[in-house]
């Protein structure tokens, strides 16, 4: 039977199966394609009526499908040059991709990257994308796949085998080289002509095309206060064998004991930067009267300052806690996007004088009567008056909190800036990291759904406008915190996934988010549930799963 196939406002009818490849060309611009709404590798054949947007790497969907392939190549091209070491890949500064050498246990002899090993790699890649290789698709049965893995000493991905519920795995060939970077790639070395390699001790920096930089790679911004998060995370991780997702799993045995024991593993590790967090406030005392709390969306901000007043009010301190969200503006002065749309991420969305005038008047011994926001009737509700002691700090939490203008009325000598999000550092295997981002995605489409009953499918909806506004307002500041917190947990995955799943199941497959969804999909299910009853109810989880003391007691 004859099929349509609509691309822009061409429409061509076909009688036999075609590949997209076919349909777009040798444009090696086209990184793959959405076909009624589910985004395709160039390989995938039609053989119906289809509706087509090709993807160039000014999509976000199409620098996943590149990133990926890009990993794939770095790792072919060291496993060449070097094929007695492996490389763990990691996010890092810059919007890059950190490479590390791995260092087992017990290993006498270290392999020190240097210049000369980071121009090699870069320099077989370019080579390899000249050749222009075919990535070859492959279907194989667990057991293939353990004996590919062991001859090119892929043991990490032996550990996460056992996780998948198919009775099958893919494999992507090129040469004699076989790897697998769990999703679509693309079709040859010859699309992945845009990278660069950068020394950045004691690894390397792999810098590639950014969808919010017009496709373009980003400058190079060393950001040394996200770097030593980073680092600080992967050394916890790595010392308490929690760095992959076949550890973490394995803490998690059939007895609810070991569920108990990984949970107040991690719960100890935020425990404990609280303590290091309030001595530093404490010691500082006399001076700070303002601490500032800011991260992106889904950070943990809430229960994290909540915690932070619970810390200080133990070692004597008094502070009253300020929410921004309370300071927005009426909906109609709320100033709107290129597209027309409310922009709530902008800072013009506060009213920054009045929260000036009433910070100040309170550091002042003031009485005040603070806000409260209600954005079901748009109004500002003034509660009874509030006064602090000439000695008691405020604790501000918000997105902006850490913008200067928002707080442009206070000496800058009264502020401590605290940046939180979870840093996580933990991967699948060596190659294949889990995006910060995802998990901040899927701690957010369960908070939602929780407490606001919103949909999976309108959560992601609205996540490229908050990751826009991330990008403008937020990511910046970490620099200039005082400190850095991480929120991440290492079991908190195997928990999300319990109430993010069924969520993203409902994803219609016909919107215009189910690849988000499908993505988020194949990465849960990696990870095995964890009793989650145990888990303290001052837990930063619990902002999203429900059963929070602090905001459920109220």
């Amino acid at each position: 039977m004859s099929f349509k196939v609509t691309v822009g406002e061409d429409t061509k009818i076909f009688e036999h199966k075609i590949k997209l490849v076919d349909i777009c060309g040798d444009d090696k611009n086209f990184i793959g394609a959405v076909v009624n709404g589910i985004i395709r590798s160039l390989d995938y054949e039609l053989s119906y009526d289809a509706n087509i947007s090709f993807l160039t790497l000014k999509d976000h969907s199409a620098v996943g499908i590149y990133e990926r392939s890009l990993r794939y190549l770095f790792s072919m091209a060291a496993y060449e040059l070097y094929p007695d070491i492996r490389f763990r890949l990691t996010y890092s500064v810059s919007r890059s991709i950190f490479a590390q050498v791995i260092v087992k246990k017990g290993e006498k002899r270290k392999y020190i990257v240097t210049e000369k090993m980071v121009r090699d790699i870069e320099n077989r890649m370019h080579e390899l994308v000249e050749q222009d290789l075919p990535l070859v698709r492959m279907r194989v049965t667990h057991e293939e796949a353990k004996e590919i893995c062991e001859k090119l000493n892929l043991v990490d991905k032996i550990g996460i085998l056992k996780y998948r519920k198919e009775k099958f795995t893919h494999f992507y060939k090129c040469k004699d080289y076989y790897n697998y970077m769990y999703g679509k790639m693309v079709l040859s070395t010859g699309y992945l002509k845009d990278f660069k390699l950068r020394f950045y001790t004691p690894g390397l920096l792999i810098h590639y095309p950014r969808s919010e930089f017009d496709g373009k790679i980003p400058p190079f911004t060393d950001e040394q206060v996200f770097q030593d998060t980073l680092i600080s995370t992967q050394n916890w991780s790595d010392k308490v064998n929690l760095s992959y997702v076949s550890q973490i799993n394995s803490k998690i045995k059939t007895n609810e004991l070991s569920s108990v024991e990984l949970i107040n593993l991690c719960e100890s590790r935020h425990n404990r930067m609280l303590c290091q967090l309030g001595e530093q406030i404490e010691k500082n005392s006399d001076r700070i009267r303002l601490i500032c709390v800011a991260g992106p969306s889904s950070s943990g901000k809430t229960t994290f300052a909540d915690r932070l007043i619970i810390e200080l009010k133990s070692r004597g301190i008094n502070p009253i806690r300020v929410s921004m969200d309370d300071y927005y503006k009426r909906r109609e002065d709320v100033p709107r996007d290129e597209f027309g749309d409310y922009d709530f991420e902008s800072i013009d969305a506060l009213d920054k004088e009045l929260f000036n005038e009433q910070i100040v008047a309170l550091l002042n011994g003031e009485e005040v009567a603070l806000p409260t926001f209600s954005f079901k009737t748009n109004e500002r509700i003034f509660n009874k008056k509030t006064k602090i002691g000439p000695k008691d700090p405020i604790v501000i939490e918000g997105i902006h909190a850490l913008t200067e203008v928002m707080t442009s009325s206070i000496p800058k000598y009264l502020k401590f800036k605290i940046y939180i999000s979870p840093q996580a550092q933990i991967n699948l295997d060596y190659e294949t990291p889990i995006s910060l981002t995802d998990i901040r995605l899927l701690r957010r489409i369960v908070r939602d759904n929780a407490y606001r009953n919103s949909s999976a499918e309108e959560t992601l909806s609205m996540w490229p406008s908050v990751r826009k506004g991330e990008f403008k307002w937020i990511y910046h500041n970490q620099e200039n915190a005082d400190y850095v917190f991480d929120s991440f947990l290492n079991y908190e995955l195997c928990v999300l996934a319990q109430h993010a799943l069924p969520l993203l199941e409902q994803v219609n497959k016909d919107s215009k988010v189910s690849r988000d969804a499908e993505r988020l999909i194949s990465l849960i299910k990696y990870f095995k549930p964890i009793c989650e009853k145990w888990i303290p109810s001052n837990s930063l989880i619990r902002e999203f799963i429900g059963g929070c003391g602090y905001r459920d007691a109220k």
